[in-house]
């Protein structure tokens, strides 16, 4: 009947009535309700990365310092900056799930940067150096990008569109810092090779003698 709104609708049949009461539904991706555990695992894996962009914020500026080359130096303090919007993002997202983002640990990025420190602490300089930095940062970042899509596909099965968005906009960033990375390389090893055979050929060059004085 036009007009009734959400009033309640009499069913008839035959001699009996029943009356139809208006339900109210709550609308999920794919129409079913999102799984409980598939959520707590999706708040703890967004826990694991607020916490690895945390250490990250501490790494990042050392990696930048004790680097020779001034064009990888910049690119570390870029990432420092896009970092700082990354774990921004994530603090969005906690908000949104009315959540804290802390009381995890992230011990895949504990690792990784503490295998990038070790690099730094094995004696390399120059060219050399950076091609180690260069193959820490890349490791952190395809951690990281690995993490961030798994992420993201989860909030899409949960129906987290606005979730996703975010998500896909660090999992970009995270892609492009990598492609940079990659490209940046190329001219650094070749450094770092010419520099280990200068270094080879000085050490192959015959030392001058000094005459032995007669008693």
């Amino acid at each position: 009947m036009a007009g009734m709104g959400s009033l309640p609708r009499i069913l008839t049949d035959g001699a009996s009535f029943a009356f139809a009461l208006p339900t109210e539904r709550t609308h999920f991706h794919g129409g079913k309700m999102p799984s409980e555990n598939l959520k707590r695992l999706y708040v703890d894996e967004l826990k694991d990365l607020f916490s690895a962009e945390n250490q990250l914020l501490k790494a990042l500026p050392k990696m930048a310092k004790a680097a020779s080359s001034d064009e990888l130096s910049s690119g570390f303090e870029a990432h420092l900056e896009q970092t700082k919007g990354h774990v921004q993002r994530l603090e969005q997202i906690f908000e949104s799930l009315d959540a804290s983002p802390k009381g995890k640990k992230c011990v895949g990025m504990e690792g990784l940067v503490k295998e990038g420190s070790e690099v730094m602490e094995e004696g390399f300089a120059d060219a050399v150096l950076d091609a180690g930095l260069i193959g820490a940062a890349r490791r952190v970042e395809h951690y990281e990008m690995a993490a961030y899509a798994a992420v993201c596909e989860f909030a899409k099965v949960l129906g987290q569109t606005k979730h996703a968005s975010l998500l896909e906009e660090t999992l970009a960033e995270e892609t492009q810092t990598d492609e940079k990375l990659a490209a940046l390389a190329k001219d650094i090893n070749t450094q770092a090779n010419e520099e280990g055979s200068e270094e080879q050929q000085d050490l192959s060059k015959p030392r001058p003698t000094t005459p032995k004085r007669v008693a």
